[in-house]
């Protein structure tokens, strides 16, 4: 599995985060008009502005590049996920959420599909796993220590939440690829409005759990 070059200045040089963001806008511009595996480092190297052996500096080849971008793009969308399961309403904001999270799939649905495709990076699919479960986990959480009646709380702070969590990740990762692959055919508003349900019909967690 390839891993990302070690390099000569520090990680957080203000040059290295640069050069690296100028090759990740290179790589999704050139990704949103042809296929990653015809796209080459000298491409996005001309793009970027820089010389192929800068790229080589921080990069092993292309599609290493384009795992990098992937998941630091995915490590902000994950933020955007829905944490309200307790709502009674059709929780507007918790649907605004999940829009936003498949608009931003949609919008580099290029890379998404390559990488998450049969052909694809497992590196990348296993780093939206982790990082969806742990996500949800957290949601789940903060869920169960806001349960009302608060006197009735202690014990749902016992029940264990890995499953649900890697349940629900699985289950939007599966969602989420199967829509990049069929071409975003729904708008991000409407698979977001059809996916919302599924969270809150199977993790709403109130009092009646105690019952």
């Amino acid at each position: 599995m390839a891993t990302t070059r070690e390099h000569t200045n520090p990680p957080g040089d203000r040059r290295v985060r640069r050069t690296q963001a100028a090759l990740a806008r290179a790589l999704l511009q050139l990704v949103e008009e042809q296929d990653l595996s015809r796209i080459t480092v000298a491409d996005v190297a001309e793009l970027a502005g820089v010389s192929r052996s800068t790229f080589y500096d921080h990069y092993r080849d292309v599609h290493e590049l384009a795992e990098a971008a992937c998941t630091a793009m995915i490590d902000r969308l994950i933020e955007a996920l829905p944490g309200d399961f307790n709502s009674d309403d059709p929780a507007p904001k918790a649907i605004e959420s999940l829009e936003e999270f498949f608009a931003s799939l949609a919008e580099h649905a290029g890379l998404y599909r390559a990488l998450l495709g049969p052909q694809g990076s497992a590196r990348v699919a296993d780093h939206i796993r982790r990082r969806s479960t742990a996500a949800i986990h957290g949601r789940l959480r903060e869920a169960v220590e806001n349960v009302e009646p608060r006197a009735q709380a202690a014990p749902l702070r016992e029940l264990p939440l890995d499953v649900p969590a890697a349940f629900s990740a699985g289950a939007l990762i599966g969602v989420a690829t199967d829509w990049l692959q069929g071409g975003c055919v729904r708008s991000p508003a409407e698979i977001a409005a059809l996916t919302w349900p599924l969270f809150h019909s199977l993790y709403r967690i109130d009092a009646r759990t105690l019952t």
